[in-house]
């Protein structure tokens, strides 16, 4: 039986793949509890940069409507639904715990918590065929995955509330000019895409890496003198490493 996410790990980069692509991608209990899975391992396992990608036509239609109106209409399932909710919340902690740069390749339709569950991801790569969409308001859902924090902060306050209110679809050029990717490129160029940024990201020194992710995810709403001093820790930390006087004597040989 074929694996409904796939992880790999290639020297310092791991690649983790949505795999049901006969149903276009699209997320219940077991596929997020198992991409939860695949990160924490990934973590484990020290991968420096993470691939995420999918397989198939769209990256993910997000939510198994069929599967959540079966939750809500089952009162018998009720727990299992509240499962399926916290599961979202807990691929966004996996995320945001890993210690390496995750980026996250676009491609297809890419559609309410299926975007929403990739928002803290470090890097965004979208092809020209991409189509991003949070329609949760026009079913009377609502949105997770630190969504009504990470968006705002991304696009600015006064476009956030546009997309989460009307929910209309988002193009590939659009989601780069407004933000909410760093690059756009053809769909045959993704994978190449998403190597070269990753190779770009593998060269850099690991341990200012994952400190670097972790002050920015921390001093999101910390105060000044918090950060300050966060990352003078930091600069310290990194300054001491082997690494670093490594880089440094290169620097100056040359």
């Amino acid at each position: 039986m074929e694996e409904i996410v796939k992880y790999e790990k290639e020297n310092d980069i791991g690649l983790i793949t949505l795999n049901k692509p006969e149903q276009r991608n699209s997320l219940d209990l077991v596929t997020l509890q198992t991409i939860t899975k695949a990160f924490n391992q990934s973590a484990e396992n020290n991968d420096v940069c993470v691939i995420y990608t999918s397989e198939g036509k769209d990256f993910t239609v997000g939510a198994n409507l069929k599967y959540g109106y079966e939750l809500i209409q089952n009162k018998d399932k009720f727990v299992e639904g509240i499962e399926f909710l916290k599961a979202f919340q807990d691929v966004t902690r996996a995320m945001i715990s890993h210690p390496g740069i995750i980026i996250v390749g676009y491609h297809g339709w890419v559609i309410g918590g299926g975007f929403e569950h990739t928002l803290c991801t470090d890097l965004k790569i979208a092809t020209t065929d991409t189509r991003i969409m949070l329609p949760e308001l026009n079913m009377g859902l609502f949105f997770g995955n630190l969504c009504t924090k990470l968006l705002p902060r991304m696009v600015g306050e006064c476009k956030a509330r546009e997309i989460l209110y009307f929910g209309k679809e988002i193009s590939g050029e659009e989601a780069y000019r407004i933000g909410l990717v760093n690059h756009v490129c053809k769909p045959q160029g993704l994978k190449r895409t998403l190597r070269k940024y990753a190779n770009s990201v593998v060269q850099k020194d690991h341990l200012g890496l994952s400190l670097t992710k972790k002050l920015l995810n921390e001093n999101r709403d910390s105060d000044n003198e918090s950060v300050l001093d966060r990352e003078l820790i930091g600069m310290i930390i990194t300054g001491q490493s082997e690494e670093v006087k490594r880089r440094l004597e290169m620097f100056i040989r040359k």
